[in-house]
This record gives structure tokens, C-alpha cells and sequence, in this order.
């Protein structure tokens, strides 16, 4: 669409070679090494608003020229009426300078032509010579102007045309009437371009506002998937290096509390839980990235992960020192609701292990009601690792942003803050909408409930 111009009164496609099916369709120029062909040319010049041309004002001298030409062989070598005299001859070349203008000024230009027209037909000039240059002028204020104006315009020439005849001669005066059917054809012929260059102007806005919304759509596409990449990016980083760093730390205090009593065992066993970390992120974040390199793969992102995947984000939990607790009471839900109640809650826990202090308590129940999955994370820390949201060096985060994403991207709701009453803790609710039958009676598997044994102390 590089080739159409948002303004209306520009140069319309078909001028740069485009063209106008049946359709309504515009086909975009193909190429063409010898140049556009005649035909091509001609439909440019119907389909270009003369008032918009390039070098219009050059292009109307040379038209001026070539009618004043045209008019002078009409005047020598035909007998409507007698050869102009040297007052017949200034009128009829002085006729023709106002053409020069009549892109810009077509009703002032009419009229001067008109003014001066007369006079030459009083004085019995060959009436024929004037012809071709006031044809030009109906013309071009039939395409330029509203058709009403065009046709009371037409009516007025025609009436001082006929009256001035009648001054000259009778028989002439009934011989333009009779003639004047080339005159309404004239401008007929204007008001026809004029409504067909609007019906080709409706068709390329059409066209142009299609191309704008694909290109919106498009870009929108891409924003949203931008945006989803960075938070399942946010989500699998986030929890996997939070982690990572609780296991790290256990292993380096189990290596320095005692080391004439090395637990061997302990350390190993946290090492082990690093690599296993590793592995799932590395998995992860290898799906995350066939997705960016696939597009078009209809299974390039796999399986999603869902309610089936709670139970393994509160055993990562309690490896990094939580009290972990998961109550489930759901049935089916969709995969895209799944995926999003797994992010949340893996949001919420690394959020809780980060934030909450060192062996926080967290609960997480997942119930399915009609028409409705409803999910809480609470504990019960005291937040003396920094403010809920924001990282560890106090510089703002995405965590609670990216799960309230997460839920309006399925059209759910979430709410995020420190619990009321003394308490304390925070407290991350979120209702995600899903089926009736994830609560029917029937479908919902038993309450499942994950009470992680408390680890025990090195020290």
C-alpha cells in the first residue's frame, strides 16, 4: 500500500499503473520493463484529479497553445461565418490565455472565456474557431465542481449563447440549439468522471483502511506475543534462580556450620535438588524458545503446564525451606486456564520463598466452583526481605504485574496484598473463569492435600 496516498485528493493507485477490478479490488502495478502502456497512460489521466496533476500549469500552456492552434485552423479553412478581422483574431487568442488557469479557477475561467466568446460571435466571426477551447472550459468545471453548480452553469451558457446569436442571426440561433446537445453530452461526460473518480477515491479508502487494520492486527499480534514470551520468561527465571539461590545457601551453611562434622549427605542432597532445578528451567526455557523460532509450528510450545504441575511447585517449595501446603478441589479446566493457575501460583510461591522470611508457612488451595476456578496463595511471612513486587535490591518488578497479565489474559481477575488482621503475611487471590463441569458434582477428583514435612535444623 506504499503506493496509495492517505489524502483523498492525491494521485489515486491507478495513476502509479495500478488498476480497478470489477470487484472493487485494487491490483497493485506489476512490473513492466518498456514503461506503462498507452492504455495504462489514459486511465492514469481519467482517473487523476486535474487539480492535483504535477505541472498542471505547463501542462494548460501547452493545451492552450494546441487550441489556439486548432482554433486558428478552423477560423481559415472553414466557412462559419466570415474570417476574423485583427479585433476578431485578438479576441479569439485573448480567449485562449485563460486556459492556462483552469485547473485552479474552472468557474472563473468559464467566464472569461464566455465574456469573451461573445463579443467575437457579435462581430460574425467564424463560430466554429472558439469551439474547442469553451468545450475545454465546460469541461473541466463539470469534473472539478458539484454536478448541480455544473448543470445551472451549462443552462447560463447556454442562454447568452443563444441570446447573443439571436442579436446576429435567427438561423444561427436555431442551428445552436440544435448543436446543443454536444454541449449537455460535455458536461455529462464531466459529471460522470467527477462521480467515477469518487467511486475509484471510496474504493483505495477502503483498501487503505483494510491494509491500516492488518497492519494494526498484525502489530498488536506481535506485542502480545512479545508480552507472553516475557512473562513465561519472568515466571520460569524468576522461580528457578530463586531456587537456586535458597538451595545454594543451604548447601554453603550445611558446608560452614559444623565442618568437623560434615553432613556429606545433606550436601549432596542439595546439590542434586541445584541440578534437578537446572534441568526443568533448562526444559523450560528450551520450549520458550521454539516457540520464538517457530512460529508457525502448531505444536511448537508443547503441552502446558496445569493443575496436574501444583504439586511439584510446592515440593520445589519446600526444598527451598517453605512449609508448603496445596489443597485441590477441581476438575477439568481448560489448558490456557490451567497454564495461567500454574504460573500464579509458581509466581506467588517464589514470591513467598524470596520475600517471607526464612521458613514462611504457605498454603495454596485451588477450588473449582460453577463457572469458575478460584485459587489462593497466603502466608504467613513478615516481608523483611523487601516489599511484595519488587527485587531484591529494592528496584521494582513484574511478578505481581505478570500475574495480574495472566489472569485478565483468560478473563479472570487478581488481587494481591498483605493479609488483614494481625496475622501478617500476603495474601494472592485470583478467580479465572472455566466450565461448569469443572465443579460438577462427580468430576472433581478428592481433595488432595500436601503437608511437606518441616526440614530439619543444622544447627
Amino acid at each position: 500500500m506504499s503506493e496509495v496516498s492517505h489524502d483523498r485528493s492525491a494521485p489515486l493507485p491507478s495513476r502509479r499503473g495500478a488498476s480497478v477490478a470489477e470487484d472493487g479490488r485494487v491490483h497493485a502495478p506489476t512490473p513492466n520493463a518498456s514503461g506503462p502502456r498507452l492504455g495504462e497512460r489514459v486511465m492514469a489521466v481519467i482517473n487523476r484529479d486535474p487539480r492535483t496533476a504535477e505541472h498542471g500549469t505547463r501542462n494548460d500552456a501547452v493545451l492552450a497553445a494546441v487550441l489556439f492552434t486548432a482554433a486558428a485552423c478552423l477560423a481559415l479553412f472553414t466557412d462559419e461565418g466570415r474570417r476574423p478581422d485583427t479585433l476578431g483574431w485578438a479576441l479569439l487568442l485573448t480567449a485562449h490565455v485563460p486556459i492556462v488557469w483552469r485547473r485552479r479557477h474552472p468557474l472563473l475561467v468559464l467566464a472569461l472565456v464566455v465574456a469573451l466568446v461573445g463579443p467575437y460571435h457579435a462581430l460574425d466571426n467564424n463560430h466554429a474557431a472558439p469551439g474547442p477551447a469553451s468545450y475545454v472550459a465546460l469541461y473541466t468545471l463539470a469534473v472539478t465542481g458539484r454536478p448541480l453548480r455544473t448543470i445551472l452553469t451549462g443552462v447560463a451558457v447556454l442562454t447568452v449563447s443563444v441570446s447573443i446569436m439571436l442579436t446576429v442571426d435567427t438561423h444561427r440561433a436555431v442551428e445552436l440549439l440544435r448543436i446543443s446537445g454536444w454541449v449537455v453530452a460535455i458536461l455529462f461526460a464531466g459529471v460522470d468522471v467527477r462521480y467515477y473518480r469518487q467511486y475509484v477515491a471510496a474504493i483505495v479508502e477502503r483498501a487503505e483502511r483494510a491494509e491500516r487494520t492488518r497492519e494494526e492486527e498484525a502489530r498488536r499480534r506481535v506485542a502480545e506475543e512479545r508480552l507472553r514470551v516475557a512473562r513465561d520468561l519472568h515466571d520460569l527465571l524468576a522461580h528457578s534462580i530463586t531456587l537456586i539461590g535458597v538451595q545454594t545457601s543451604v548447601a554453603a551453611h550445611v558446608l560452614t556450620a559444623d565442618p568437623e562434622r560434615l553432613d556429606r549427605a545433606a550436601v549432596a542432597k542439595a546439590l542434586d535438588d541445584i541440578a534437578e532445578t537446572c534441568r526443568s528451567a533448562r526444559g523450560e526455557l528450551r520450549t520458550t524458545l521454539e516457540v520464538l523460532r517457530g512460529q508457525d509450528a502448531p505444536d511448537a510450545r508443547g503441552p502446558l503446564p496445569g493443575l496436574h504441575g501444583l504439586p511439584d511447585l510446592v515440593e520445589a517449595a519446600r526444598l527451598a525451606g517453605a512449609r508448603a501446603e496445596l489443597a485441590v478441589d477441581a476438575g477439568d479446566v481448560p489448558p490456557a486456564v490451567g497454564a495461567a493457575a500454574y504460573r500464579i501460583v509458581q509466581e506467588a510461591l517464589t514470591n513467598a520463598v524470596r520475600h517471607a522470611g526464612p521458613e514462611p508457612s504457605v498454603r495454596v488451595e485451588v477450588r473449582g466452583e460453577r463457572g469458575a476456578l478460584r485459587l489462593s496463595v497466603t502466608d504467613d511471612g513478615t516481608g523483611a526481605d523487601g516489599p511484595r513486587g519488587t527485587a531484591l535490591d529494592g528496584t521494582p518488578g513484574f511478578g505481581l504485574v505478570g500475574m495480574r497479565e495472566r489472569a485478565r489474559s483468560v478473563g479472570g481477575t487478581l488481587d494481591a496484598g498483605p493479609r488483614d488482621g494481625d496475622t501478617g503475611g500476603f495474601e494472592v487471590t485470583a478467580v479465572l473463569p472455566a466450565p461448569a463441569e469443572a465443579s460438577r458434582p462427580g468430576t472433581a477428583p478428592p481433595l488432595t492435600t500436601v503437608t511437606p514435612e518441616r526440614p530439619e535444623s543444622d544447627g
